[in-house]
């Protein structure tokens, strides 16, 4: 496994893709509304990223068709944007990335469209607090097995299912690095995290336990009728003086 350390003229230079993404994902984010289409969302997005002078990360990345991942209900993660419009009670998962002077950043978030369920909203909240219990356990010295376990333990304690099939991963230069990072695991196990690694935490979770299955357009993970989703991601760097956000900060 090759785990690339970054420096501090890098980590400050991801920071500021970090802070230009989450400009972004805001723009998205204001547009979020029952009626808008995500094909709609994926135009705001890139004409986003490209007045900031950044490269969308996810188009064409792998033949990816779209700017954002869109992601609805029972669709864990990349939703290719359609023309269908969001529906009152929708939930909705918006996954972008951008590079920026050679350097990548990538965040997730959720949203509910107009009024949803209370299990619904309490599966959207789980997910992020999840999030924040994997970014406590992002210390040095610690494991990446921490950071899982983290999030295992507060989604399973709130009965709800981390998914096992996509995980989270390191970031820098590549879009997608070592190490990787589920969202399951035990403590004390995986590498050692150490100051100048850079990783996008994403804990990914479903109303019930279910294997996510890729439909035939190759990319569309649903984990099945009924079975809601939520996602929720960071990109952190690994510092000395704790974990340290690259997006979601303004």
């Amino acid at each position: 496994m090759a785990i690339t350390l970054k420096s501090r003229d890098e980590l400050e230079v991801m920071a500021e893709a970090g802070r230009l993404l989450t400009e972004v994902l805001a723009e998205v984010e204001a547009a979020v509304r029952p009626g808008v289409t995500t094909r709609e969302l994926d135009r705001i997005a890139r004409k986003a990223i490209a007045k900031r002078g950044a490269k969308p990360a996810f188009l064409g990345y792998h033949g990816f068709p779209a700017v954002i991942c869109a992601s609805k209900n029972d669709v864990v993660v990349h939703g290719i944007p359609d023309e269908e419009p969001l529906k009152e009670g929708d939930l909705l998962s918006i996954d972008v990335g951008l590079f920026y002077k050679g350097y990548a950043a990538d965040m997730a978030r959720t949203y509910p469209i107009g009024a949803v369920s209370a299990e619904a909203e309490r599966l959207v909240r789980v997910t992020e607090e999840a999030f924040w219990k994997a970014l406590d356990a992002a210390q040095v010295g610690n494991r990446v097995g921490d950071v899982a376990a983290a999030v295992q333990a507060h989604v399973e304690a709130a009965g709800f299912w981390v998914v096992r099939e996509f995980v989270g991963h390191g970031i820098g230069a590549r879009f997608h690095e070592d190490p990787q990072v589920p969202n399951y695991g035990r403590p004390g196990t995986g590498p050692k995290l150490r100051p100048g690694m850079v990783l996008a935490i994403e804990p990914m979770v479903t109303l019930h336990p279910a294997p996510v299955v890729v439909l035939e357009d190759g990319w569309t993970a649903t984990a099945g009728r009924g079975n809601l989703a939520a996602h929720y991601e960071n990109t952190v760097a690994i510092t000395e003086d704790g974990p340290r956000l690259l997006t979601g900060i303004l």
